[in-house]
């Protein structure tokens, strides 16, 4: 899958946001730095209807 410039800001601020809880939910997308960035709604708008399956890979991965 290709990510444009926008989508990889959002997979850097959440490869930060992993590196110290592990895990990224839904709820996290209230905090700080995605609450600056528009939150989940953003990130809906960002990525689409696929954004829970990006979310689930995600942690799919780091358990592995």
């Amino acid at each position: 899958m290709q990510f444009n410039d926008e989508q990889m800001n959002w997979l850097r601020m959440i490869k930060d946001h992993i590196a110290s809880s592990v895990r990224i939910e839904k709820d996290d997308f209230e905090r700080t730095p995605f609450d600056g960035e528009g939150g989940l709604g953003k990130f809906y708008k960002v990525f689409g209807a696929d954004y829970e399956k990006i979310l689930e890979e995600i942690n799919n991965a780091i358990i592995v």
